[in-house]
């Protein structure tokens, strides 16, 4: 199919019956039997053919509405249904800027800000301007109805992502309830929305809890190809049974001072999840006793990372720590989608170690940083215990690890023995104390 020239459009003429000249790439020229010339777009989102009115010949000239076409495919890229954006950006020309929702939400986020951690008060930053913004962001806030709300939420479910959803309607009625407060809205359409969201099974994360199951899929996720600092990262969370949050935003200075003879990596309590009046508080810094694989998988990574500011730096930028969701891509790669999340690793160390240890119940809560429901709440000690806790962290590396590949095989492949891997992983120690 060749595509169409000016000299075509200009010379074809009205007949007894509409009719279209094809351009290509589902662009058309419809002539009508009123010699009207339009350009229209036809494509598929969410299964269903739609079309997408460009707009009228020669006011649309050929070039623009290839650029139309264009832009519209970027926005079916984007997830996005091309006639639902075309309507927003015709309602949005008619109303002032000052009462479009992206405004306000700022201006929500702004007021709120002091009050949150201050990785909440990105995340709610980030969902919102990851999928709120570019759809209803320019529209006037008055204008959004429940539909087009329900609409912003729908595609957020058919990610697979039901929870994010449901915080992203919460986030968008307390936008809704400060416009009222403020004058600039008269309703919350995403409260009335609420019981119309695709029903989500409640329940914990899920997360293997079976020896032999972990040791499984920790090997299916050794083998599958992805980027060794990713699967370097999969062992250390399996290791320290931290939260993935706080283990991929670890700046190598809390591993610079380690004794090697003791390792115990102290996690500041303004990275640890806490209510905001405790992250100041020292007394609540995290004490994560390191096994010895743990300190050889740390050996590993400093030999590739060590250079940059973060333990397991994002793969497009250095300066950036790693996104969860490398971690839970691994998973779902290696043949555990929907069966273990990163999160997933502190209920596989807590079930498999209260069964083989439950007189130490409580240590290894604490372990886990989970502060015993009895205790009092200024009277927190971040030493308890530690020294059960070292012989536990190194029991668990142990179990978990037996008869897996060393950390040091992913980089140089299989060593010939023992004394061998002794050699590469405490030659840059002595190195260094030297």
């Amino acid at each position: 199919m060749s595509a169409l020239t000016d000299k075509q459009i200009k010379n074809a003429k009205k007949a007894e019956k509409d009719y279209k000249l094809a351009d290509g790439g589902g662009l058309n020229l419809f002539v009508l039997t009123t010699g009207t010339k339009s350009w229209r777009l036809r494509y598929r989102f969410d299964g269903k053919e739609k079309t997408l009115v460009i707009g009228n010949y020669p006011d649309v000239s050929l070039a623009d509405a290839r650029a139309a076409r264009e832009a519209a495919k970027e926005t079916l890229k984007a997830g996005r249904d091309p006639s639902v954006v075309r309507k927003i950006e015709k309602a949005i020309g008619k109303q002032k800027a000052a009462d479009t929702f992206e405004v306000l939400a700022r201006e929500w986020h702004e007021i709120q800000k002091p009050h949150w951690v201050e990785k909440h008060a990105a995340d709610v930053l980030d969902s919102l301007e990851k999928d709120v913004f570019p759809i209803i962001g320019k529209m006037p806030i008055r204008d959004i109805d429940a539909p087009t709300v329900l609409g912003v939420l729908r595609l957020v479910e058919q990610r697979d992502a039901k929870e994010t959803a449901r915080r992203i309607r919460q986030r968008l009625s307390a936008v809704f309830v400060y416009g009222i407060a403020s004058g600039r809205a008269s309703e919350d359409p995403a409260a009335v929305v609420r019981g119309a969201m695709a029903p989500m099974k409640k329940g914990r994360q899920p997360a293997i809890t079976n020896l032999d199951k972990a040791r499984e899929m920790l090997l299916a996720a050794w083998q599958t190809p992805s980027h060794p600092i990713t699967k370097l990262g999969l062992r250390l969370l399996t290791l320290t049974a931290v939260r993935p949050g706080t283990l991929i935003t670890t700046p190598w200075k809390e591993f610079d001072d380690l004794d090697e003879a003791d390792p115990v990596w102290t996690i500041p309590a303004a990275r640890m999840k806490l209510l905001l009046q405790h992250k100041d508080d020292e007394a609540r810094d995290h004490l994560v006793p390191l096994s010895r694989q743990a300190m050889d998988t740390i050996a590993v990574l400093r030999s590739i990372t060590g250079r940059g500011p973060f333990v397991l730096p994002n793969g497009r930028h250095a300066h950036k720590a790693m996104s969860e969701n490398a971690l839970g891509y691994l998973l779902n790669r290696s043949g555990y989608h929907h069966k273990h999340v990163p999160h997933g690793f502190r209920s596989t160390f807590s079930t498999i170690m209260n069964e083989r240890y439950p007189a130490d119940r409580q240590i290894i809560d604490l372990m886990l940083a989970h502060t015993p429901k009895d205790k009092v709440e200024g009277a927190y000690n971040r030493a308890e215990h530690l020294p059960r806790r070292k012989e536990l962290a190194q029991l668990w590396a142990d179990l978990i690890l037996k008869d897996m590949p060393y950390a040091e095989e992913l980089l140089h492949g299989p060593r010939k023995n023992l004394k061998e891997i002794e050699a590469v992983t405490l030659e840059p120690r002595a190195r260094r104390r030297g």
